[in-house]
């Protein structure tokens, strides 16, 4: 049976089994306030297959961005993922695969690990990444918590370009593990001056690059601020794509890049699952979060792979572990480093260049074909347009009933700050036509007449 619901007789034999009268004593502990008074609002029991008519019912309600133009980003991008990939991720080796706490019998896994993080350093411009971790977001706090750990200080300066939704993960972090954060303001041209908030107690200055709004920046000489202070640079990368064609991090003299590298084999999926990126110097390595892949050879000198500097107490240790990331995305990790490999070098950096075309076209249609304003001096395929006055929110409502998805309204991440509200983000990659571009202009220009 696919379902097996419990008799009363069941639930009689339970009950006496733990020593309670009834169902509702479970639940004494939870405060009588917060309790619901009436039963939830949901359709009576159906069947399996009234279930599934009424699901999909409510699904084609929504608007996919494989199935009308889309120029949604803010940190999780649509691009195309060859066949390949999804096809070999699927092979049961790898789909059912788990954290390799045996390495001995995961060679293959381990394998993949390892190239995988051979990639993200190549990538980053930096010496050492690791095996994955959950998503760009909790990468970026792992990032503070290491640098905290390095300089054995205890304030972060967050630049305003961060990804709203990251700045909240690190300040989570930093309520429950005491560590102070000075957040910058939200700041759509990137004129911030972060060197002047360093003090002798900033252990890192976090940026992203390209920023939340688009601009892209060299923080070179960040890094050379930050390091005569005995802080550390971290850069974030949401789009990894944009490696591609900008300066890596390492290159800036970051010193731990964090990112998101869903850009690569990962389909937008409501959100998830992502997998993040982390890499570092090698001086840090130790202090660095997650589980690292290294390669030797056996007694009889064959190459072999192996979990290293990650140890099993590191897993229990709770409070007092570098980290409590002890596995990593592994699937999507493996769909990351089959996407970059069926690329090549040669082809990603021609994807980077073709997403920066796309992107160069859209803005230059958009200002002279529906009169709004590109906020960007700078950008790879993402920017901020200004809608004149006119609330981005409703004009995407008014494009999405045009079936267009024509950007993230920022207010929609950054609720209650009025000076914000007219700003759209848009994103343009390989996945747009110019069909596409046309249908956002003509749909833009009536929206904010």
């Amino acid at each position: 049976m696919r379902y097996l619901p419990h008799t009363d007789a069941d639930r009689r034999a339970m009950l006496q089994a733990i020593g309670v009268p009834s169902i509702d004593s479970l639940f004494r502990d939870v405060p009588e306030a917060v309790r619901l008074k009436q039963s939830v609002d949901l359709p009576p029991q159906q069947g399996e297959l009234e279930v599934e008519r009424a699901i999909a019912g409510f699904a084609a309600r929504n608007i996919g961005t494989s199935s009308a133009p889309s120029f949604l980003g803010a940190g999780a991008y649509r691009h195309h993922v060859p066949a390949a990939v999804d096809h070999l991720i699927q092979r049961g080796e790898f789909l059912t695969s788990y954290t390799p706490y045996q390495p001995e019998v995961s060679q293959g896994t381990l394998q993949y690990l390892f190239e995988f993080q051979t990639q993200v350093a190549l990538l980053t411009g930096m010496d050492v990444a690791n095996a994955s971790m959950y998503d760009g977001a909790s990468a970026t706090a792992e990032a503070v918590m290491m640098a905290n750990r390095v300089t054995r200080r205890e304030r972060a300066v967050v630049s305003g370009n961060l990804h709203p939704h990251y700045r909240e993960v690190v300040a989570t972090h930093a309520r429950y593990l005491g560590f102070a954060v000075d957040f910058l303001p939200p700041d759509p041209r990137a004129n911030e001056d972060l060197a002047a908030r360093i003090d002798d107690k900033t252990s890192c200055v976090v940026v992203q690059n390209p920023g939340f709004f688009g601009q892209v920046r060299d923080y070179t000489k960040l890094g050379e601020a930050c390091h005569a202070k005995g802080a550390l640079l971290i850069v974030v990368v949401n789009e990894i794509v944009s490696l591609g064609a900008v300066k890596p991090p390492g290159e800036m003299g970051a010193d731990i890049v964090a990112g998101e590298g869903q850009s690569l084999g990962v389909a937008l999926g409501y959100g998830g699952p992502y997998v993040g990126l982390f890499a570092t110097r090698d001086r840090f390595v130790r202090q660095m979060p997650g589980r690292l892949c290294g390669q030797t050879v056996d007694a009889d000198g064959q190459r072999g792979f192996v979990l290293t500097l990650s140890t099993r107490e590191q897993h229990i240790r709770r409070e007092k572990a570098t980290s409590n990331i002890c596995t990593n995305s592994g699937l999507c990790s493996l769909a990351f480093t089959i996407h970059l490999t069926l690329l090549g070098e040669t082809g990603f950096t021609r994807l980077a260049a073709l997403n920066h075309a796309k992107a160069a076209e859209l803005a230059d249609r958009l200002e002279k074909g529906a009169g709004v304003k590109v906020v960007n001096d700078s950008f790879f395929n993402e920017f901020t347009v200004s809608l004149n006055g006119k609330s981005a929110a409703e004009v995407a409502e008014k494009l999405a009933a045009k079936r267009i998805l024509g950007g993230v309204p920022v207010s929609r991440l950054y609720p209650g700050r009025p000076e914000l509200a007219d700003l759209l983000l848009v994103a343009a990659t390989e996945t747009n036509t110019g069909e596409d571009m046309t249908a956002l202009a003509a749909a833009l220009k009536e929206a904010v007449r």
